[in-house]
């Protein structure tokens, strides 16, 4: 089978997004606040939301499973405090299990944190606990700069991070590194922020000795990684510097690269640098770049053509399709495993 394991509730119904805009001018006027109750969307809208968008691409494309979370972008953790954002959290994953469940053999899901500027990450927990436990989720998206592009919390090698690292051991689960809304005019959010977070969370792990103290850490860095297939002699050199051991026994053994790569070179580029067991499928769908190639006529973010015509076995695209996904997220495994597949 085909899993993708980068995919967004970009299309949610339009009540989602109004519900937010109430929520932030609730910020400055408490009296205006929504309760999360008056959020009211029901299982006919999530169908339409899914079968005329994600599932019709899904099939037109040839995959069968994504890995679901909700829209990157609109986590914003930056916004409000953290019981603004446990709040839009709870909401947003709640969603996606609902999608999860009733569309079981299309979608699984992915949880975001209720992540906020200056606060002790463990306050994350229970939310994180309750996805995996209750609603059957198979992973995290973990944003390493809740500041929205200004870069106030520590690196990920630092302490601060360890109560997540430490239920995601507990649970089995991989987290995907994944930034959200850039509030900095420096930083466009998907063309420069996104990729930035990117090449910048592989040199905070590169530069630390963070899998000595949580050997079983699983990070997933999308995008194709950023610029570090582009530049892996860089990063070679850097950890040869620093007296680093080779980065195939430093960091291979722990971080992962998805396939979110938007055109043909550059995924010949990820697949003939990185080795072909820390790549997984994955095409961020009605994501960041939603149109047609004129040079191809077919959409940027059909991925799997990309894969199909590169220079591969069918082993190894078995491996990048469904072989990486089920060894990094073991509750996907068993999952599927218990369905039969």
């Amino acid at each position: 089978m085909i899993i993708d394991v980068h995919g967004h509730y970009t299309t949610a119904p339009k009540a989602l997004e109004e519900w937010r805009n109430r929520q932030i001018a609730g910020i400055k006027d408490p009296s205006v606040m929504p309760k999360a109750s008056e959020l009211k969307i029901s299982d006919d809208e999530l169908r339409e939301s899914i079968q005329s968008n994600q599932l019709k691409k899904m099939k037109e494309r040839g995959s069968d499973l994504t890995v679901f979370s909700p829209r990157a972008s609109f986590m914003a953790h930056h916004i409000g405090d953290f019981q603004v954002s446990s709040t839009w959290a709870g909401i947003c994953n709640e969603l996606c299990y609902r999608v999860s469940q009733l569309f079981p053999d299309h979608f699984i899901g992915v949880a975001m944190l209720p992540q906020s500027p200056g606060v002790d990450p463990a306050t994350c927990i229970p939310e994180l606990e309750k996805c995996i436990k209750e609603y059957g989720f198979v992973g995290i998206n973990l944003n390493p700069d809740p500041s929205g592009g200004h870069w106030t919390s520590p690196p990920l090698s630092d302490r601060h991070w360890y109560p997540i690292y430490e239920k995601m051991v507990e649970l089995d689960i991989p987290a995907m590194i994944h930034v959200s809304t850039s509030c900095n005019a420096c930083f466009h959010t998907t063309g420069a922020h996104y990729l930035n977070a990117d090449t910048t969370a592989f040199m905070q792990c590169l530069t630390s000795d963070l899998f000595k103290d949580f050997p079983t850490l699983k990070f997933l860095i999308p995008h194709g990684g950023g610029a570090v297939p582009y530049h892996w002699g860089r990063f070679r050199g850097l950890a040869q510097e620093l007296k680093k051991p080779l980065l195939k026994d430093h960091l291979l053994n722990n971080i992962f690269f998805d396939t979110c790569v938007y055109h043909q070179p550059g995924i010949d580029l990820l697949t003939g640098v990185i080795p072909i067991d820390n790549i997984l499928f994955a095409s961020e769908m009605i994501g960041a770049v939603r149109g047609i190639d004129p040079e191809t006529g077919f959409y940027y973010d059909d991925t799997k053509r990309y894969i199909e015509a590169a220079k591969l076995t069918p082993e190894q695209r078995h491996q990048i399709y469904e072989g990486n996904a089920r060894r990094v997220f073991p509750r996907l495994d068993a999952a599927l495993k218990a369905k039969g597949k």
